[in-house]
């Protein structure tokens, strides 16, 4: 099947995800970068563009839209891969043009934002995509369908963590002083790791959070952003959770881990064990279920590439994104978050935010 043509606005020299997403993009073969508005610096973006070999470079990301629509051999799926305070402009930039769009989490960095790409992705007739890598992971996908089939009974807690510790002392870097400069990221550690959190959880058991109870931190000082976040969950149908993401808890790399327990059994998932989930019915001696060993299960199966005893990770969580989009271009079923999950991910960090600067009341997303 020929490979859709791609074009990508950010992610030039220096930019960590930009990289991230060329890899997934290329892995499964769906997808063919030809050009790229890559730095708001036209200097940069044509030196990037040339290091990787493009051959189209454009100055800006509106002067790229016009053109790749204008052209019958122009890009079909652009990727957005900017700080969070240049997602909605581009976006909506391409999706006024016809063409998809693939978008880095969080959606926006403010509420109005959100709600006026929204607005976009319901005129255009492309579609929305967006990058919540973790989602891409094959035993994350195994665990969804578990819960689903009611493997674990009926969902009592869930229990959700992310952790880094890279934030942990003032520190200086290209992707630091975006990500705690409220300009241009719109919220700190709850906007940038703590939304894949909450994802993972609503996405595993399908629940939605009908209220939350938060406490953002700013432990190192001087920082304008929050580098922690603590919040209680209620969920529709009585369950109860709790979410925890930190960027100052030494000795975490980037460590993440989802519990979810029922009346009949429980399941428990880490990230540095991500070919791995433990599913324990009460009573019963736990199991270590393996993505693609002896006896995997189809809902991992689906997403694994390799054969048994052969690790997959981060990069190709992240090419389950990009091909599910694909898929879904072509017509085909998928399930790669849009449109959707972003507005509940930012209204889940408007709601932290809010709760928080309430003392921790109780308040909806």
């Amino acid at each position: 099947m020929r490979a859709l043509r791609l074009g990508m606005v950010g992610g030039g020299s220096g930019a960590f995800i930009g990289n991230v997403h060329r890899m997934a993009a290329r892995l499964d073969g769906q997808f063919e970068l030809v050009a790229g508005a890559l730095s708001s610096d036209p200097g940069r973006s044509r030196q990037s563009g040339e290091d990787l070999g493009l051959p189209r470079i454009y100055a800006d990301f509106t002067e790229m839209a016009r053109a790749e629509a204008a052209r019958p051999d122009g890009i079909e799926v652009v990727a957005i891969v900017t700080p969070n305070h240049m997602h909605a402009a581009p976006a909506r930039a391409f999706l006024e043009q016809g063409i998809h769009v693939i978008c880095d989490k969080p959606l926006t960095a403010t509420q109005e934002e959100a709600r006026d790409l929204a607005a976009a992705c319901a005129a255009s007739s492309a579609r929305f995509f967006l990058t919540h890598t973790y989602s891409g992971y094959a035993m994350i996908r195994q665990a969804r369908a578990m819960v689903a089939e009611g493997a674990i009974g009926t969902i009592r807690v869930v229990q959700v963590e992310y952790a880094q510790d890279w934030l942990t002392t003032d520190a200086s870097s290209k992707q630091a002083d975006w990500r705690t400069d409220p300009a241009r990221s719109g919220a700190g550690a709850v906007g940038d790791i703590g939304t894949h959190a909450w994802h993972l959880a609503t996405f595993v058991t399908g629940l939605e959070v009908e209220a939350l109870s938060a406490e953002l931190s700013s432990f190192v000082p001087g920082r304008r952003v929050d580098d922690n976040v603590q919040a209680m969950l209620r969920f529709a149908g009585g369950a109860r959770g709790s979410l925890w993401a930190s960027q100052v808890a030494p000795g975490n790399d980037n460590t993440i881990r989802l519990r979810v327990f029922g009346d009949k059994g429980g399941l428990d998932w880490t990230q540095d064990a991500p070919g791995q989930l433990v599913f324990t019915r009460f009573g019963q001696p736990r199991q270590i279920l393996m993505q693609n060993g002896a006896g995997a299960m189809d809902a991992a199966r689906h997403v694994s590439r390799v054969p048994a005893g052969h690790p997959e990770g981060y990069i190709e969580a992240f090419a389950n994104i990009y091909a599910e989009a694909a898929r879904a271009i072509r017509g085909e079923a998928s399930t790669c978050p849009g449109i959707a999950d972003g507005l509940g991910g930012m209204a889940f960090i408007d709601a932290c935010l809010r709760s928080s600067q309430q003392n921790g009341a109780w308040v909806a997303p």
